[in-house]
């Protein structure tokens, strides 16, 4: 841990006199210039009322701070702003303390995690607060509490077995417990959602992404496949305090292309959840891709949206998934209500009256070489999407692409540790693991799409020369902010898809960006690289 100087610690002191209570959080709509949670609020919106960047003045965006962090990995997290101050991770788990008008380091606090075998590098999404102190899950497997006044640490509990398990997503905090699930599914782990004490680490509950023997949907796993079957969480969920439901989402079944060796749909794969989030207990499940031979996993952000349907008001979900089709589903039930394919797809001929999948006779990898739209990384992944109410709206990073995937079978082995043999981020033909080899080559190109949720069309799209991983921002007054591949970081009307300005950052983006305000001043952050840039209106 290391300290500023004693006027900088009072500046911050003064700036956390009011703690972030759980009632705060609950009404984090209230506080526009702060930024309480990943998604900004518990619906998932990644809206902000804030207003003062217009279409108008957009042009009149420039840099305002720039942090440079210790690390040469890429960011992916999203930072909180809580009254004035800003809480960023730096990979793989140092957090800072920032002034947020001024970019000047309060204190930062440093964690070198155990050395684990992570699929796509040591990211971490971000943090959670509640009262004064920070909440950080490791790559390792542990869940820590940090004390948001001075970066010490209060206390450090393992989650789970660090030499397969790890923990990727910033926490969710519900009334009175810290949430979050666990990485790994590419490491022959069985997933899980948990809750635990934001006073000492305890664990509350537990909920089994991966069904075992006498829970329900354990039938949909062949023998004793359910013990190493993935279904793992690296993304932050959503929650409805009316309904009193958190909602998750759930990755990829391990070995990941390779169906054939586990026959069923493999609940709770690629699945989303509804959970109590006093008792743990499952309300409802609705499953995107059953028995996923394509690496879809649905850890997409759930959008909680307000919306006239039929006639009537309802409570949806909005759902881009991988698997290439968007979906509306009753927040209340998880009764399927709409599914539109927003990228071209081949894998099914469409969807059913209850949302299921029709397959494609041509969907499964075969020896010969199958090719299959979209690709392996999905119609979108990760990075987070929004929903204007203003405009009705719903925007996501997506992708054009396919692959081809050709594959061998291979004896059987599963290993603790080991990878889904053919894992497609692998530059190796074989990994010794599971039991399907599979080489791909993937083509294509990113579109940010505006969806209209109603009819399930894109009402726009902004067609990029690569692809992005970043996310998306809206606001109240018809902005929408998002980066890409490329390093631009890219302002645009939200109504029509007009770009208003951009900026080159000089690094890959793969985070989505923030808006805050100071002193009447509206500010928006992101990072690029391993960098965290802060734009303001020229003054």
């Amino acid at each position: 841990m290391k300290l500023a100087s004693a006027a900088a610690f009072a500046l911050l002191a003064t700036s956390l006199s009011a703690q972030v209570s759980s009632q705060r959080l609950l009404n984090s709509n209230k506080e526009p210039q702060n930024w309480l949670m990943y998604s900004g609020n518990y619906s998932g919106l990644r809206y902000s009322l804030l207003d003062r960047i217009t279409p108008a003045n957009a042009n009149q965006l420039e840099l305002e701070w720039v942090f440079q962090t210790n690390s040469v990995q890429k960011m992916e997290a999203t930072p909180l702003v809580v009254d004035g101050v800003m809480y960023a991770t730096e990979p793989p788990n140092d957090i800072v303390a920032l002034d947020a008008k001024s970019g000047r380091v309060f204190w930062t606090y440093q964690y070198t995690p155990a050395t684990v075998q992570l699929c796509c590098g040591q990211a971490n999404r971000g943090l959670a607060i509640l009262g004064d102190t920070l909440y950080m899950g490791t790559i390792d497997a542990h869940l820590q509490a940090i004390d948001a006044k001075n970066g010490r640490l209060l206390w450090d509990v393992k989650v789970a077995d660090e030499s397969t398990y790890s923990i990727t997503e910033a926490p969710l905090i519900v009334k009175d417990k810290i949430i979050l699930g666990v990485a790994g599914g590419e490491e022959a782990i069985r997933g899980f959602v948990a809750a635990y004490s934001p006073e000492n680490g305890d664990l509350l509950w537990k909920f089994n992404t991966v069904p075992g023997p006498g829970e329900p949907g354990h039938d949909t796993w062949p023998g004793d496949t359910w013990q190493h079957g993935g279904g793992s969480s690296w993304m932050t969920g959503s929650y409805d305090p009316g309904l009193n439901l958190v909602f998750w989402g759930i990755g990829n079944p391990y070995p990941d292309l390779a169906p054939e060796l586990r026959q069923g749909d493999n609940l709770y794969t690629n699945s989303a959840l509804a959970i109590d989030p006093d008792t743990g207990k499952l309300k409802w499940y609705f499953q995107f891709t059953p028995n996923d031979g394509n690496d879809w996993d649905s850890m997409q952000v759930p959008v909680l949206a307000e919306t006239e349907w039929n006639g009537a008001p309802r409570k949806v979900i909005y759902w881009a998934n991988r698997n290439g089709f968007f979906y509306v589903l009753d927040r209340a039930t998880g009764k399927f209500l709409r599914g539109n394919a927003f990228v071209k797809q081949t894998w099914a001929t469409g969807l059913d009256q209850n949302g299921r999948p029709i397959r494609s006779d041509n969907s499964r990898a075969t020896v010969g070489g199958t090719k299959v739209y979209p690709g392996t990384q999905g119609g979108t992944n990760w990075y987070s999407p929004s929903y204007s109410p203003r405009t009705g709206l719903f925007y996501v990073s997506a992708w054009e692409d396919y692959f081809n995937v050709m594959t061998k079978l291979s004896p059987l082995g599963f290993t603790p540790g080991g990878r889904g043999q053919g894992f497609p981020r692998s530059p190796l033909p074989s990994i010794n693991r599971g039991a399907i080899n599979t080489w791909t080559d993937q083509y294509g190109h990113g579109e940010l799409k505006a969806i209209d949720p109603k009819t399930g069309q894109t009402k726009w799209a902004f067609k990029m020369n690569d692809v992005s991983d970043s996310g998306i921002l809206t606001t109240a007054s018809d902005m929408l902010f998002t980066a890409n591949r490329e390093g631009y970081f890219l302002v645009l009307n939200a109504r029509d898809g007009t770009l208003l300005w951009k900026a080159t950052l000089g690094a890959q983006i793969s985070s989505a960006p923030v808006t805050y305000m100071i002193d009447g001043k509206q500010y928006v952050a992101l990072s690029a690289g391993h960098a965290l840039f802060v734009f303001g209106l020229r003054e």
